[in-house]
């Protein structure tokens, strides 16, 4: 049924020589297979290890930066939470402060009203009491001399004795005093 295609020549090898090659052929190509390898594993395969340890070695760092950088973030937000901490708890201490300051200056201005009020309850008191003497002297001298008019009508006579009318000036005050007959005139 199938013919063959390619006619054998004479001293053509039929059988296992088709498959393998001639000897010299071998030869040649374990040679250049032995060049070949001896060229790749004295120059490529130095520079391929030497890129590969340099790759390993940039991913580790990486991977050691990336660690570090990991526990500096850690690091850094339990700094920033204490931080905060710390803030809050100044805060409430100033707020603290300044209540407290706020209310000593209340205090020290409801001391200072009161001894300001009590300096002017002091300097009115000292006012009445002044304008009381100066009312008692005045009042004095116009009974004296309402009492020195009336004791010379009563006698008749000018008292020209200064010295004995300024007496019994004073002897009719003092008794009145004695009295103690209050203002308005009713006992």
């Amino acid at each position: 049924m199938f013919t063959q295609l390619v006619p054998m020549s004479e001293g053509s090898v039929g059988g296992i020589g088709v498959v393998l090659p001639p000897l010299y052929e071998i030869f040649w190509s374990a040679l250049v297979l032995l060049v070949i390898l001896l060229v790749v594993g004295l120059y490529a395969l130095p520079r391929i290890y030497s890129m590969i340890d340099q790759r390993r070695d940039a991913i580790q760092e990486g991977l050691d930066n990336a660690e570090k950088a990991r526990e500096d973030l850690s690091l850094a937000s339990r700094k920033k939470d204490e931080l905060l901490r710390d803030a809050q708890a100044e805060a409430h201490q100033i707020r603290e402060d300044a209540r407290a300051q706020a209310q000593q200056i209340v205090a020290q201005a409801r001391l200072d009203a009161q001894v300001e009020a009590q300096r002017v309850q002091d300097a009115a008191q000292r006012q009445i009491l002044a304008e009381r003497q100066a009312a008692q002297i005045s009042l004095r001298s116009d009974v004296g001399l309402l009492a020195s008019e009336l004791a010379e009508k009563l006698v008749g006579e000018h008292l020209e004795n200064t010295d004995l009318t300024a007496r019994v000036v004073d002897r009719f005050l003092d008794e009145l005093e004695a009295e103690e007959v209050p203002i308005g005139g009713v006992n």
